[in-house]
């Protein structure tokens, strides 16, 4: 490895940080910019596509650890109840809506890399569900959200929501993001809702996925391998407080279509660049 796998690891920490959060797919996005930069050595390469995930996952905890952090150290002296007992009931629902996706990860990582890990597929999972963000749009359209707050999903509404994200797992190129907001969506949750809660479900299912990479791996990275580690993840975290900001200030307005346009439209670039270049996903 060499100082233009710093730059590579640069470039992709911003790749996450922006597509993890946008409803886009951040793996078709890493498939096209892999074609035109790569790190020299491939296993590195797959270890660091999942916990270059850290970065942007730190950015959630940061911005909603009001939120997400159930216990009050300052109760006594404020007299007030050691346990959040509203962020702690957020994290069962977390967990109950993520069982799914660990289950079907557990079981199936290796295999989905192998038959679905592909450009055509990628690619076809893009525009099905851009084309599904635009349907589902036009089909709310006019209707009043039944839960406005994240604090207000019930556990029914978690554990459908996480099916969905069992889809992003076993189709690459679905988004975890994008397939969670169109659950959420379905039930009749805010745009705002729908964020939050996919936000929220990344933290313990991309913290899973990097622990179970590095478990898998060992810690016997070279020193210049923890550098470019740690650049990636710092870029991520960075890229991640402003995209995340601007994603929830944008939903405010705004609605997902343009997700849904923007998705179609990578989805044909990618189909055209590989059948013209004749280019497959390794």
């Amino acid at each position: 490895m060499g100082g233009f796998d710093i730059l590579v690891a640069a470039v992709l920490g911003i790749v996450e940080g922006i597509t993890e959060w946008l409803p886009v797919s951040s793996t078709g996005h890493m498939i096209l910019v892999n074609q035109f930069m790569a790190f020299s050595d491939k296993e590195f390469q797959d270890i660091f596509l999942v916990v270059v995930q850290l970065g942007a996952i730190m950015a959630v905890v940061i911005l909603f650890w009001s939120k997400l952090w159930p216990f009050n150290f300052g109760a006594a002296k404020n007299r007030e109840p050691f346990i959040k007992w509203e962020s702690m009931q957020l994290w069962f629902k977390i967990i109950v809506s993520c069982v799914p996706a660990v289950i079907v990860g557990l079981l199936l990582d290796d295999i989905v890399d192998e038959l679905f890990y592909n450009a055509i597929v990628v690619a076809g999972a893009l525009i099905i569900y851009g084309i599904l963000f635009i349907i589902v749009e036009i089909w709310n359209k006019g209707k009043n959200p039944v839960i406005d707050k994240v604090t207000e999903i019930g556990y029914n509404s978690a554990i459908i929501i996480g099916l969905f994200q069992v889809l992003a797992a076993v189709v690459p190129g679905t988004s975890r993001s994008g397939a969670t907001i169109i659950g959420a969506l379905l039930l009749g949750i805010s745009r705002g809702a729908a964020a939050e809660f996919t936000f929220f479900l990344a933290v313990p299912v991309m913290f899973g996925a990097s622990l179970l990479k590095i478990v898998k791996h060992g810690l016997n990275f070279s020193a210049f391998e923890y550098i470019t580690l740690a650049t990636g993840m710092v870029v991520a975290f960075v890229v991640s407080l402003f995209v995340i900001k601007f994603f929830l200030a944008y939903i405010r307005k705004h609605d997902f279509k343009v997700f849904g346009v923007y998705r179609i439209v990578l989805g044909i670039a990618i189909l055209l660049y590989f059948m013209i270049s004749g280019a497959a996903v390794a």
